[in-house]
């Protein structure tokens, strides 16, 4: 028997959204589906090769990768926006050299990153002047903090975890970053707090430490998620924590 059907917008009614994740990355997706499980939007989500350890030369190495694992996320219908989970990698690679590279498969899609996401983030919010929290060893955080420094935003404090491998930053728990937040935010020269990677486990911390500190808390994967909607034309409003879900 021959059943009858009518076809809708399917999942993506409202959205189809890609999201690249590294390979060692054991945090992106779980902190982002809270924001995503919405009806009509679509989360599509790939994998892209990288190592265990964090360094500006295994960074890079994604860069080769990228349009092929770009051509993995579905093109039954045009995406409307493309993440690319790596703050430390998009630093190091280049946030336009990133969206090149995803548009050659994806022409139609909107690009972004995580240090892109940060950095409209902080804009949104009118803070300049941020206290730094890192998971990488040294030289990953200085290019990230002169990369910031070029766009208007002063680092006026750093602490680091100072760990190289992968693994070990996904295990760092989120009292400790909560620690970190609450001393990094009693220096009074800053508007905000900036926690680096997508692998480090925030979301669960962020307003906890907002009430702590008085101030905004920025970390990765809250921006990413955030500047999607954006970028998808989206509500952002109570989507999720945090003062930047909030303005």
């Amino acid at each position: 028997m021959k059943l009858p059907f009518t076809l809708d917008g399917g999942a993506a009614g409202k959205a189809a959204l890609g999201l690249i994740v590294l390979q060692m990355d054991e945090t992106l997706e779980a902190e982002l589906r809270t924001v995503f499980n919405q009806p009509d939007i679509a989360l599509f989500h790939t994998r892209i090769p990288s190592s265990e350890e964090i360094t500006s030369q295994t960074l890079k190495k994604m860069e080769a990768d990228l349009p092929s694992v770009a051509g993995l996320l579905p093109a039954t219908r045009p995406l409307d926006v493309v993440g690319f989970g790596c703050t430390s990698g998009a630093t190091v690679i280049g946030s336009e050299k990133i969206a090149a590279l995803i548009n050659e498969i994806h022409p139609e899609a909107k690009v972004t990153d995580p240090i892109t996401a940060v950095i409209a983030a902080l804009r949104s919010l009118n803070a300049s002047k941020i206290g730094f929290i890192t998971p990488y060893v040294a030289e990953v955080s200085a290019a990230m903090r002169d990369l910031l420094s070029k766009n208007g935003i002063s680092v006026s404090q750093i602490a680091s975890f100072e760990q190289s491998q992968d693994p070990v930053v996904a295990r760092i728990s989120p009292g400790s970053i909560l620690d970190a937040i609450v001393q990094a935010g009693e220096n009074e020269n800053i508007d905000a707090i900036f926690v680096s990677c997508t692998n480090l486990r925030c979301f669960d911390i962020i307003e906890q430490a907002e009430e702590k500190i008085g101030k905004p808390v920025i970390s990765s994967n809250q921006a990413l998620a955030w500047h999607m909607l954006k970028l998808a034309g989206l509500p952002t409003i109570s989507m999720g924590p945090g003062k930047l879900f909030a303005s």
